[in-house]
């Protein structure tokens, strides 16, 4: 289901992953494989309009003319739930690099606090895909937004890959870049005062980590 520029998948296998992540009881494997599962299905869609070209190659039997990925695709994944997202792509993509952004949101105000970026100082890259697992007030994904684009990448160039998104967080970030493509697995309609996504997921990195504290 597409929104303008942000496009929700809709369908039966994401479904029923997304539900099996959503309960307390699933362990830290099974949510690492559904995060995963999740990701590339997510990759995929949000690559339909990747350029091509053709190269002329041989198959056992005969010549054929096939095609491979035209743009230099880098990966950035947010620190450290996106992780959980980074092994699912990279093949599929002929992915260029991996670029780390360590962020995370500062409990009372709630706000993006910026840890580690290692960007070059001119990226070698075409286009960018943001990973972002859970996009809850949408603050993180601005703040990983904005470093991209400092960097040198325009927002037609970058898209925003989220399992589960809040809709005040993906209007926020809607608002903040309307031009940037977003791509989400589901959307919860409800933050918590703590600004957590409600019925969300938990903490994605403690449970793709096995980092929960009881």
């Amino acid at each position: 289901m597409s929104n303008g520029r942000r496009h929700v998948l809709s369908h039966p296998l994401v479904n029923a992953r997304l539900s099996q992540l959503r309960q307390t009881n699933t362990n830290s494997k099974d949510f690492r494989e559904g995060i995963h599962d999740i990701s590339l299905i997510l990759g995929i869609e949000a690559s339909r309009d990747l350029e091509e070209e053709t190269f002329e190659g041989q198959t056992p039997v005969g010549p054929f003319t096939g095609t491979s990925i035209k743009p230099k695709v880098g990966l950035t994944p947010i620190l450290r739930a996106g992780l959980g997202m980074t092994d699912a792509l990279p093949v599929p993509f002929s992915v260029s690099a991996v670029y780390h952004l360590g962020l995370y949101r500062e409990k009372v105000s709630l706000q993006p606090v910026e840890y580690y970026s290692k960007l070059p100082p001119v990226p070698p890259i075409d286009t960018c895909f943001i990973l972002d697992p859970l996009v809850a007030t949408g603050g993180t994904a601005c703040a990983a937004l904005a470093m991209i684009i400092d960097w040198g990448v325009p927002i037609s160039k970058i898209k925003l890959l989220a399992v589960l998104g809040s809709e005040e967080g993906l209007n926020h970030v809607h608002a903040e870049y309307p031009e940037l493509e977003i791509w989400v697995a589901a959307v919860d309609p409800t933050l918590t005062p703590d600004g957590l996504i409600s019925p969300g997921l938990g903490d994605t990195g403690d449970r793709l980590f096995n980092t929960i504290r009881m």
